[in-house]
């Protein structure tokens, strides 16, 4: 393998700086002991406590909790079953695109979508719409996840198990689903990471005295980049990487696509 050129290492370096360097400032005026970001003064873990104050703030962190736990539990049923229909039935063209839409459309388009959608059907706006906003776009990753996982299954078993007497129910009870479990679990984290980071269809369809945390912290920046919204911005930014951590480590492959 030949060594990449200087060139190459600036260019590669210069890209990770750009990506990663905004995070680390958030990080550090998180733990700054001024309410101005403008210079470093020092070192203080009140900006925390005083997060952990917040009434509004805890609201916003029970309410985004309460949504992602649920739309994620329901989307991970849901992708299952899509996911197991588009590998069992690869030749129905149209199951994939029908799964998959929510994922390739704009978030603005489907959050405009969803808001005129619930005003039809005169649904009150709060969580339910929120819960059920983020189980139409949590879907398809899900799913993804799981039939990747089920690229690498071995159809041997499955025949094996029918052979030996297994109807259907009992082949994919007690041998699909353990096999896929862990694609199952990373779709699971992976919804659960979208669901809680989502903002902008979280936007169009929380109505009037509902938030979430996204919203509360844009909320909160319209006045001013406090280090208040540096330390809730730090503590979502380390849920997110957790999750996503052990999405990756529970099935590597399903994340990849392989």
């Amino acid at each position: 393998m030949r060594k990449p050129a200087p060139w190459q290492w600036g260019i590669g370096i210069g890209v990770v700086t750009f990506l990663y360097l905004p995070l680390v400032v958030v990080v550090a005026y998180s733990f700054n002991d001024s309410r101005l970001n403008a210079e470093w003064v020092g070192f203080t873990l009140g900006w925390y406590r005083a997060l952990f104050a917040d009434a509004q703030m805890l609201v916003a962190a029970r309410n985004s909790l309460v949504v992602a736990a649920a739309s994620s539990a329901i989307a991970t049923v849901l992708g299952t079953l899509a996911g197991l229909a588009m590998y069992r039935h690869p030749r129905r063209r149209l199951l994939p695109v029908l799964v998959l839409t929510p994922i390739a459309i704009p978030e603005v388009l489907q959050g405009v979508s969803l808001l005129v959608f619930f005003v039809m059907l005169n649904l009150t706006l709060g969580l339910v719409s929120i819960v059920l906003s983020h189980i139409a776009f949590c879907i398809g990753f899900v799913a993804v996840v799981v039939r990747a996982r089920l690229q690498g299954l071995d159809e041997s078993l499955i025949e094996a198990a029918r052979d030996l007497g297994a109807t259907p129910w009992q082949a994919l009870r007690r041998i699909t689903l353990p096999l896929i479990a862990p694609g199952i679990g990373a779709g699971a984290l992976l919804a659960f990471t979208l669901s809680i980071d989502d903002f902008v269809i979280t936007f169009f369809t929380a109505g009037a005295g509902t938030t979430t945390l996204p919203l509360q912290i844009y909320s909160m920046i319209r006045i001013a980049v406090t280090p208040e919204v540096n330390a809730v911005s730090t503590l979502l930014m380390a849920l997110t990487l957790v999750l996503a951590a052990l999405a990756g480590q529970m099935a590597p492959g399903s994340l990849r696509g392989q």
